[in-house]
């Protein structure tokens, strides 16, 4: 093979960026469209959180066209729809126009170039010994995408107002497609894919491993805390009263921190038990959200919790990827690590509505972060009884 991996995976994480830094950066409007449409902040949460779940069901969707059909089209189609769709957030007036489009039509363009579609198109030129890294790079694309966007949507909105920023989002959703060309170049055939057998027969397997369906329990909860973390701490920073920069910037510092988990634990967990990082980052995350519950609320407290969350928040994807990969091989990865990523987003529902219901029952979040620890613990656990062989030491340099 002649293509650097190292050039797929930083494409592959470009792309990530500019559909991740989207979408997160859609939070910021939820004030401006609550005002414009007077719809609700909890059917607008509702919208986010439907949109968090179809997110997840247009990744094994897409996934399995791809699988089937070849992933260029599947994922160019998507950028287009997502542009499109974010751009016509504007001209919305009604809970059912927001449903569809923010919630159905948005994730289905950003879940056809979600991290389960890029992971396979990379995977298929990356040796095994790399493919840790490589995923690590395009999760790491996806957290500097937050970073960056995020401001400056932010920056945008305070400049030309809500609803040219949109416009502009939508746009950039754009700059996708000539690196999509790239990445979903089809590689030679190898002995591996041809013998993988069929994609019904690669699902079936999944669903009758023990292990598989443990790990997909388990990322169920990483979707809850990013779907509400991501939709909401804007929120909690107008709540405690704070400048809505301050939740500009914490959701920025997420990602930025971000990129530093996901490239450090793509780097080292290829030699290493992939359960046991996966249940230390899901217990060191109930850490810091207690942490966070009890601390004085100031500018400095969100953004050393988004620094601390930030650098758990998605570095569970280059573990979560591999397990995938070695439970059951690359061939079908895109459909197979799709299914895993449906459990997340099923939790990014919850996360994103049930924190709007909180709200609006309650007045607070209080009983949301109590409901992040229990998760994170339960997620701890869940990854222990995980079979997975133990990784062989690397050979010692000549």
């Amino acid at each position: 093979m002649t293509r650097g991996y190292l050039a797929l995976a930083i494409a592959a994480g470009a792309v990530f960026a500019l559909t991740l830094g989207a979408r997160q950066s859609l939070a910021l409007f939820i004030s401006a469209i609550n005002s414009h449409t007077a719809i609700g902040y909890a059917t607008i949460s509702l919208a986010f959180g439907i949109q968090q779940l179809m997110w997840g069901v247009a990744q094994p969707v897409a996934g399995a066209l791809s699988d089937r059909w070849g992933a260029r089209r599947v994922m160019i189609g998507g950028a287009l729809l997502m542009a499109a769709s974010i751009a016509v957030i504007p001209l919305l007036t009604s809970a059912w126009a927001l449903m569809v489009v923010l919630g159905v039509l948005v994730a289905a363009g950003a879940g056809s170039g979600g991290p389960a579609q890029l992971a396979s198109a990379v995977s298929r030129w990356v040796p095994d010994a790399k493919r840790s890294m490589a995923n690590g790079i395009i999760n790491a694309g996806g957290s500097f995408g937050q970073f960056t966007l995020v401001p400056l949507a932010q920056l945008a909105i305070g400049l030309a107002g809500w609803q040219p920023a949109l416009v502009l989002l939508g746009l950039t959703g754009l700059l996708a497609i000539p690196l999509l060309l790239y990445v979903t170049a089809d590689p030679p055939a190898t002995p591996q894919h041809a013998q993988a057998g069929t994609l019904r027969q690669a699902v079936r397997g999944a669903f009758s491993d023990r292990s598989y369906l443990l790990l997909t329990a388990g990322f169920f909860t990483c979707g809850f805390h990013v779907a509400f973390i991501a939709t909401h701490l804007p929120g909690v920073v107008a709540l405690c009263l704070l400048p809505p920069e301050v939740g500009a910037w914490s959701l920025a510092v997420i990602g930025l921190f971000n990129i530093f988990g996901s490239l450090w634990v793509g780097k080292h967990v290829q030699t290493r038990r992939m359960k046991l990082a996966l249940a230390g980052i899901y217990f060191a995350r109930a850490l810091i959200i207690l942490v966070f519950f009890f601390a004085p609320k100031t500018p400095t407290t969100f953004l050393l919790f988004a620094a601390g969350i930030g650098f758990t928040y998605l570095s569970t994807v280059p573990p979560t990827i591999g397990l995938v990969a070695k439970l059951h091989g690359a061939r079908y990865m895109a459909t197979l690590f799709g299914i895993v990523m449906l459990s997340h987003q099923v939790g990014g529902f919850l996360g994103a509505w049930l924190g709007g219901k909180a709200f609006e029952a309650t007045g607070s979040y209080d009983w949301m972060w109590w409901a992040d620890i229990a998760l994170c613990l339960f997620a701890a656990a869940v990854h222990l009884p995980i079979r997975e062989a133990r990784p062989r030491p690397l050979p010692a340099a000549a």
